[in-house]
């Protein structure tokens, strides 16, 4: 089927679903890119701009604005909060110990306490993968209070910019800073339905064209620096915390995508050359009510195509319609059930359900035919790296997919009787059920999916070369993990000269000593803690989880199986820090990098990926950002020392630790070696 055959297809079946009235894809969306920017309808002025509202973003902005900054944030949807709001994963995922402790940001604690307030309950949901589970749309509206509380006690400003894309950037001339960017707002055109009406495959490239289309109207606006300030200091500071690393694919910065190499840092990977297209699962989630009658479920035109991937999980144990609904409640109001299921209350009548299962609505395309997010070779065969070529470095088709097996996995949770995973005569229909859709639906939208995408991988920087790091600074998976290294598997597939440098490299207080006395692998003892970082500057702790890419091409393919190899890192991992080297970029002096586009390896990116890591990061680059332009000191010059001691980035340091920001877990130290309570996650 072509794609306008399925994008008309998929359109009517929402249509036919939620009572909308279908709308073609826009005009605009055919007609070549334009090579003339248009002059700005509005100049905006700001000491830090903020590129994505995700949590790392909020967290970004929520530390600046304390520290009495002028702030913009952008974000491609009407609501901040990405995870927790736009991408519908209202299920705090959280480490045992580190919950137990309550270590974490004061923000996110704040964020925590707000809940419970809220809801005077910390879980309204009731759901047994979390301690916290709660609907996207109340969790928007506790983040806003937050930013203009902030903006308020440290009397800074929050310039918030909804519905808004970066399309271009401008640089100083010797080309080492972003001078200005160029924005798109869009809105809807007149006598057309609100946002939101559509999924985000069919407006997101319109959204990055400047011209107006039968759909959206464009507001075409420019950021600029606050104030100029002295030659060779940074005006302002940008802050790149998009879902998929859109800026630093924008600025051209060096980066990786999907799978690196194996390598003695990274033993466990599945290939030793890299895979690009392979990236971690992307999820749509959508939000569902229990009700006490069958309700009539119709059946998606594309039901069939997707049918062959759904199923409950490999654990058998799961296959049970009422833990996979509890498994993410969002909702849950009393009086509950007394009847216990997977240790929570059984369903009930109005309870509610977030949907994000992996042989569900986990959508895992792992190949050049249907990526989701382009590489640089596939951006540049684009055009979309040429100047105003930029559409967000996505593939458009694949989100469409993305949304047709979710909506297909709904119609299976509720009429399905096949199971890819355990077989015919598991899985029974569940018609009571009913798919909550509408503006005032718990994900927002007219259409009942999330507004955009849960993203567990994106673009990953490569830092800056410096000691030890010759090619660039990066996190590998022998900082954080646990894995049993003496298992046959790195004996058999990594040369000895590899296996030998892995062992070398966890040896910890005895490397100097094993190098010394040439000490076999089997005689080192490994070290039990994560990597120390001198230039820590936050902490995250979570599993190494991973939601594999399919082996074929397209995932939802019969018979199609998970990339081979690609779990064997799959576990546990030590509490870590996030070092201020992993945040900034090669080539760009007043770039910082948020969220999941920090300098790491794929195996690191599938533990720094979750909500308490987002906040964290988030605040040490606006704590970064506002310590830079108060210092007159870019980023890089408070690590380009390193090993050697940097006073300012001590300063840095006390400061974030000052305001609440752990930089460190507790008993952190090259001769602790005891973190055995720090597991299981």
């Amino acid at each position: 089927m072509t794609r306008n055959k399925r994008t008309r297809s998929f359109a009517a079946f929402l249509a036919s679903l939620v009572g909308f009235t279908t709308l073609a894809p826009a005009a605009s969306a055919q007609a070549p890119v334009s090579a003339n920017r248009p002059a700005p309808s509005e100049t905006v002025d700001c000491e830090i701009l903020v590129v994505g509202g995700g949590l790392a973003g909020v967290a970004t902005s929520y530390e600046a604005l304390l520290a009495g900054r002028t702030v913009c944030m952008t974000e491609l949807t009407d609501w901040m909060g990405g995870q927790i709001t736009s991408q519908g994963t209202s299920a705090l995922d959280e480490a045992r110990r580190q919950r137990q402790l309550l270590y974490y940001s004061k923000g996110y604690l704040e964020l925590r306490d707000r809940i419970q307030k809220k809801y005077r309950r910390l879980s309204p949901g009731d759901c047994w993968v979390s301690v916290s589970c709660f609907l996207p749309r109340d969790a928007e509206k506790i983040l806003e209070d937050m930013l203009r509380d902030a903006a308020r006690k440290g009397r800074g400003r929050l310039k918030w910019f909804p519905s808004t894309v970066i399309k271009e950037l401008d640089y100083t001339a010797d080309g080492k800073q972003i001078a200005a960017a160029t924005a798109i707002q869009h809105s809807p055109a007149p006598n057309t339905p609100p946002l939101n009406t559509e999924p985000l495959s069919q407006i997101i490239e319109d959204a990055y064209r400047y011209e107006n289309s039968s759909r959206l109207n464009k507001k075409v606006i420019r950021f600029v620096p606050k104030a100029r300030r002295q030659p060779g200091v940074a005006d302002w500071y940008v802050v790149e915390a998009t879902e998929t690393g859109e800026l630093i694919a924008l600025a051209d910065v060096p980066y990786r995508l999907g799978l690196d190499p194996r390598s003695h840092l990274n033993p466990s990977l599945p290939t030793t050359n890299g895979d690009p297209y392979c990236t971690q699962g992307f999820t749509y989630t959508f939000a569902m009510e229990r009700t006490a009658e069958p309700q009539p479920q119709q059946k998606p035109p594309f039901y069939e195509r997707y049918e062959p991937y759904y199923g409950y999980d490999p654990n058998p144990r799961l296959a049970d319609i009422d833990v996979v609904f509890t498994y993410r409640r969002i909702w849950s109001p009393e009086p509950r059930s007394t009847e216990r299921v997977f240790g929570v209350s059984r369903p009930k009548p109005g309870d509610i359900s977030m949907q994000n299962w992996v042989w569900g609505n986990d959508y895992r395309p792992g190949t050049s035919r249907d990526n989701l997010i382009y590489t640089r070779q596939q951006l540049q065969e684009r055009g979309q790296l040429a100047a105003g070529g930029w559409l967000g470095g996505l593939r458009t088709e694949t989100l469409a997919a993305g949304e047709e097996l979710a909506l297909g996995y709904y119609y299976w949770f509720t009429m399905g009787t096949t199971d890819s995973q355990l077989g015919d005569g598991v899985k029974k229909p569940a018609p009571n059920h009913r798919l909550l859709a509408g503006l005032e639906s718990p994900m927002g939208t007219v259409h009942g999916l999330s507004k955009y995408p849960y993203i567990r991988e994106g673009r990953r920087i490569i830092g800056r070369p410096t000691y030890g790091y010759r090619n660039g600074f990066s996190m590998n998976e022998l900082d954080i993990s646990k894995a049993d290294f003496r298992a046959d598997f790195y004996r058999q597939n990594l040369s000895p000269e590899m296996y030998r440098n892995l062992w070398i490299a966890l040896a910890g207080l005895e490397t100097v000593s094993a190098i010394a006395k040439n000490t076999p692998p089997d005689q080192i003892q490994r070290r039990t803690r994560s990597t120390i970082y001198p230039d820590a500057v936050g902490i995250a702790q979570y599993a190494i989880d991973f939601h594999p890419c399919m082996a074929y091409s397209p995932p939802e393919a019969p018979g199609n199986i998970e990339r081979p190899g690609t779990r064997q890192g799959h576990g546990q991992a030590y509490p870590g820090q996030i070092p201020l080297q992993a945040m900034i970029p090669q080539k760009l002096d007043n770039l910082l990098v948020a969220g999941k586009s920090i300098a790491t390896s794929t195996m690191v990116a599938a533990a720094y990926r979750v909500h308490s890591f987002e906040w964290s990061v988030g605040a040490a680059a606006g704590t970064t950002a506002a310590f830079a332009l108060r210092e007159n000191v870019p980023p890089y010059q408070l690590v380009d020392d390193l090993p050697r001691r940097e006073p300012q980035l001590e300063q840095l340091q006390r400061l974030l630790v000052r305001n609440g920001n752990p930089i460190e877990f507790p008993d952190t130290s090259i001769f602790n070696l005891d973190w055995a309570d720090w597991a299981p996650w």
